[in-house]
């Protein structure tokens, strides 16, 4: 392991940090304690203290336990957007001893069935815009019970902010057997039986593809998910006095750490935007002295470029920060100049709960990874040797550190190639491509792994492959990633069509055919008709072949 990031850690901060042995709910129990009256959360002016946040979330948890029957150790499907429910609910299932499975309300029922099937859930708590997408899995028996939630019944009555029409549409009246109401579940005011999970008890499985077939759940304890809970405010020095913007998703590990789980733990102030909107962007950092935002560089661009955003106060805001994509570097430059801002990027996965590397505040370079945080050790390796490289050569990322997973769920030989002993150590094998400066400091060159990243939305080109060969039409499919100035790549999916539907299906057609049976972000956007796919002397699809010929057309 190289030292020579030290020179340039974060000021008066050791290099390692000993973490509480508890579970996450003990969080909200301490922050509770301390700051009852606190906002925990803001929602279109809506507040929710931390004393009725946990008097909620028990509530919850107690129906989870004695009408859904969830025991230690269960797991127990989340799928809904950024919202008070989706944050009580998360909560709710640590307060009754079961492990998350969150899910991006993009999915349809087809990918929901994997989820359920694959995690073994047998409860969902979801919204009622999605719920037409979960109610076949009561039909098919795949679960056994939906709670189903509300989000106008968390909004304040008038507010003057723009809200999406799924979020102010008024409770719908869903009635048939296996379905609870969120209301009706609170109101029943089920005290939860005893807490009992601790640190190494399951606490969350994010999802994420890789290579090759469907989604594999990524199996996280409460220990694992706790570091990066504490280790991002100790890096950024964050305080129970501060106001934290969520608008990354929380189902998704970088969103559900540093935007909910973060603050939660320091007693924060949460205002939650469930969709990407420029100008309630603006208003809410105005309105509530945001101090704290964590964005993809695309909502940057968008930000900064808006034709109204000179209008706002935005002085309350200093500290901004991601990861997903490298910062452009002219829009790093306007951020700097115009609101004396600096874009800290950071570095992380799913199996690591996000961070493994970030930017020290005081020495941060652009379109850079950053250094590995505390008690994380991370190298760039020949990815056939494992031998450590030397400053400026490419190799393979892989990290060792409290923040890593115990694996992929009920993949064994997924987890056996993976992961990977080094001087006594477990590494895990990122699959990404880096190298290293003078500095210690890493720099993202490629990927080992096939994936997508649109708007900070991981796409894995495996997994929408096999959907696609679903179509009647579609003989062959490969998808691969197309340059785009908004979203920084988007996907693309070369077809060969079967002989009997050559020239009787459009590309057009095929987008709508996507758009039905997929989540939106893994649509393609761009569709190519050719005769046949190129294959290996072993009869492999070519795809990087097909990459390479995408990226000489776009340069």
């Amino acid at each position: 392991m190289s030292d020579r990031h030290y020179k340039f850690w974060p000021t008066r901060l050791p290099h390692n940090i000993t973490v509480p042995e508890t579970s996450l709910w003990a969080n909200i129990e301490v922050s509770a304690m301390r700051f009852p009256h606190r906002n925990a959360i803001m929602f279109y002016d809506k507040a929710l203290t931390y004393l009725e946040f946990k008097h909620q979330a028990e509530q919850l948890a107690g129906f989870l336990q004695k009408k859904c029957g969830v025991k230690r150790g269960d797991r127990v499907a989340l799928d809904m957007q950024n919202s008070p429910q989706f944050v009580l609910a998360y909560y709710a299932i640590l307060r009754a001893d079961a492990m998350v499975v969150p899910v991006n309300p993009m999915n349809l029922t087809g990918e929901l069935e994997h989820y359920a099937d694959d995690s073994g859930a047998r409860v969902f708590i979801c919204s009622q815009e999605v719920f037409s997408q979960v109610e076949p899995l009561l039909d098919s028996k795949k679960i056994d019970r939906a709670i189903v939630a509300c989000y106008s019944e968390y909004v304040a009555h008038g507010t003057d902010l723009a809200m999406p029409e799924a979020i102010s549409a008024p409770r719908k009246a869903i009635t048939r057997p296996g379905v609870t109401l969120w209301a009706d579940a609170l109101a029943q005011n089920i005290t939860p039986g005893p807490h009992l999970a601790n640190a190494d008890d399951l606490c969350v499985m994010p999802y994420t593809s890789g290579t090759t077939g469907n989604p594999k759940g990524c199996v996280h304890k409460h220990r694992s998910v706790m570091f990066n809970v504490v280790s991002v405010p100790h890096w950024y020095h964050m305080v129970a006095d501060e106001c934290i913007l969520a608008v990354l998703p929380f189902f998704h590990v970088t969103g559900m750490e540093n935007s909910m789980n973060t603050p939660l733990y320091c007693g924060s102030t949460i205002v939650i935007l469930p969709r990407w909107d420029r100008d309630v962007a603006a208003q809410m950092v105005e309105r509530y002295r945001v101090n704290r935002w964590t964005v993809v560089p695309t909502m940057v661009v968008d930000f900064v470029t808006g034709p109204n955003i000179d209008k706002y106060d935005l002085a309350s805001l200093y500290g901004m920060g991601g990861g997903g994509a490298a910062m452009p570097e002219a829009v790093a430059h306007e951020l700097e100049k115009k609101r004396g801002l600096r874009f800290i990027e950071g570095y992380g996965l799913s199996e690591t709960m996000a961070p493994t590397h970030i930017n020290p505040e005081n020495n941060p370079k652009r379109q850079c990874l950053g250094i590995p945080i505390f008690n994380t050790d991370s190298r760039v390796v020949d990815p056939e040797t494992l031998k450590e490289l030397p400053p400026g050569e490419v190799g393979e990322i892989i990290s060792h550190g409290p923040q890593v997973f115990e694996g992929y769920w009920n993949k064994p030989e997924a987890n056996a190639q993976c992961f990977v002993e080094i001087d006594g150590k477990r590494f895990f094998r990122t699959g990404d491509l880096a190298r290293t400066d003078e500095d210690g400091y890493f720099f993202l060159v490629d990927r080992l792994k096939r994936m997508i990243n649109a708007s900070g939305f991981k796409v894995w080109p495996a997994e929408v492959e096999a959907m696609f060969y679903a179509h009647p039409a579609v003989k062959e499919a490969a998808i691969i990633s197309k340059k785009d100035e908004r979203r920084g790549e988007t996907v693309k999916v070369v077809i060969a069509l079967k002989d009997s539907h050559k020239g009787k299906v459009t590309e057009d057609e095929i987008i709508e055919w996507a758009r039905a049976n997929m989540a939106a972000y893994k649509v393609p956007r761009y569709v190519e008709f050719i005769d046949a796919l190129p294959r290996s002397g072993t009869g492999k699809i070519q795809w990087r072949a097909l990459q390479e010929k995408e990226n000489a057309q776009s340069a």
